[in-house]
């Protein structure tokens, strides 16, 4: 672990290879799993906002679940969440070629309906972002419905942090993701 800023950096997003292999996992990290993926407070407001416009990209399932439970939901310990859909899929999960999940909500930012691409829990992932009153806690999330994404990761000799580069620039700024490469060219 290091610190940059206010954040306390796992050295895994460094030294771990990860790239997506939708071909293999099919989507699973969007339809597997026990929880919505983690909101920021300001992005609760947005989907509420975009939902209108979201809405026609998504599955009947999904709208009937955001309908029923709201365009986020609140856990026991006050944290935010996407809804799911019977316990299971993301609400706002669709399907394209091959039985893969997508993001509805991106599709709706692909097709340029809306100008945010997606929750920046589900832009940084396999990173997970815990914030604390005092930092933000920066991990890989390890799970095994990934292990195709860390051999092709492995392969393409791509580490964690440069896959996820858009989305640490989202949340942390130009300057800080600077300042975690020039660490990384250090380790």
């Amino acid at each position: 672990m290091f610190q940059l800023g206010k954040a306390i950096v796992s050295e895994d997003i460094i030294e771990k290879d990860f790239v997506c292999n939708l071909s293999a996992c099919k989507g699973a990290c969007c339809i597997n799993g026990d929880a919505g993926a983690p909101l920021e407070l300001e992005e609760t407001q947005i989907l509420k906002d975009i939902y209108p416009k979201v809405k026609p990209f998504l599955r009947k399932q999904g709208i009937e679940a955001i309908e029923k439970q709201g365009t986020h939901i609140t856990t026991e310990f006050g944290e935010h969440e996407t809804p799911l859909i019977d316990g299971a899929d993301c609400a706002y999960v669709i399907f394209g070629k091959n039985k893969t999940a997508l993001c509805g909500i991106e599709e709706a930012y692909n097709q340029g309906e809306i100008s945010w691409k997606k929750p920046v829990s589900c832009h940084l992932y396999p990173v997970r972002i815990k914030d604390y009153s005092e930092f933000s806690a920066v991990n890989y999330d390890r799970w095994e419905i990934c292990d195709d994404a860390c051999t092709l990761g492995k392969e393409l000799q791509v580490p964690i942090y440069k896959f996820v580069k858009e989305g640490l620039i989202r949340k942390f700024g130009e300057d800080w993701y600077a300042e975690l490469e020039k660490v990384a060219n250090k380790l």
